[in-house]
């Protein structure tokens, strides 16, 4: 009788498995607080959080807009004048390449030089003390990048539009064309921006070498010296392996007029070119910017 009792009694302890198998409070932790956000869903929070920032800073704002669309005012003033194609000025070849340059300035100039003061002043050091991944931090990159690229390209559009007469596309295969140039543009120079980042030991040295590399690559990509035809081929041949050059043959192809398409180095816009190349770089930044990326100084 005593030992039936204690079986009795023991039969309760034996069976609490299961509402641990049935997922009770006292199982499964996760279940019973809910999933963790994807990389996907930190990546859109953290992208709220960077424009938030960004747009409390005036200055850099007013200078991150501006910037560009002062430079086409003044070299499409003083450069403006009749071509060789009848109907296109040579301000309209230069505010038409200048529209794809301002996407590489809100892209890979801000997002060097913003990636390098994040770990400089150790906000990304706080960062890697949160659940949040690398990759969600460079999604929230590309949102302050997709916005503020989208506002730089309707600001330059609509100064080119009002001062040079640039005319807006009409077709949608070209509305179609300015939405993947843009969209692969802005991923590739993001990427690229965020491995170079890492290469600069200062915010300061990454000012310096974003700059430069900047400036050279306008110059020899047809953005300053219109049409691209003027420049030497070497020229033409080494700004051909960077994205610059083919960013801006895409927006000119969507801005210009069909007959323009003599002025390029190649006869053709080159627009399955310009996806090939555009499309390698972005694979290309993603391996770079996973590989190279830290989160502190310390190498």
């Amino acid at each position: 009788m005593t030992t039936a009792a204690s079986g009795a009694r023991k039969a309760p302890v034996t069976s609490g498995a299961s509402p641990q198998a049935g997922g009770s409070a006292t199982g499964n932790p996760r279940k019973a607080s809910g999933a963790l956000p994807g990389p996907l869903s930190l990546g859109l929070a953290r992208g709220g959080t960077e424009l938030r920032q960004f747009f409390r800073h005036k200055e850099q704002v007013v200078f991150t807009f501006s910037l560009p669309a002062v430079l086409m005012i003044l070299l499409g003033s003083i450069l403006d004048g009749p071509t060789a194609l009848a109907g296109v000025t040579s301000g309209q070849l230069l505010a038409a390449g200048m529209i794809g340059s301002g996407i590489v300035s809100t892209s890979f100039n801000s997002i060097a030089t913003g990636v390098s003061a994040d770990r400089e002043t150790g906000a990304l050091k706080r960062l890697r003390g949160t659940p949040m991944p690398s990759s969600s931090y460079f999604i929230g990159k590309m949102v302050l990048v997709a916005v503020s690229s989208l506002a730089q390209t309707v600001l330059m559009s609509a100064v080119a539009v009002l001062l040079f007469g640039l005319k807006l596309p009409t077709e949608p295969e070209k509305w179609l064309t300015l939405l993947w140039v843009f969209a692969l543009g802005i991923v590739s120079c993001t990427l690229l921006g965020i491995a170079l980042s890492s290469l600069a030991k200062s915010t300061t040295g990454a000012v310096a070498v974003v700059q430069m590399l900047y400036l050279v690559l306008q110059f020899i990509s047809g953005v300053f010296v219109t049409p691209i035809t003027n420049l030497p081929k070497i020229m033409v041949d080494i700004a051909s392996f960077f994205p610059l050059k083919w960013i801006c043959q895409g927006f000119r192809s969507v801005f210009l007029p069909d007959g323009a398409v003599g002025m390029e180095m190649a006869g053709s816009w080159e627009l399955p070119r310009v996806a090939l190349v555009l499309g390698i770089w972005c694979v290309v930044g993603a391996v770079l910017a996973r590989l190279s990326f830290r989160w502190t100084d310390t190498k």
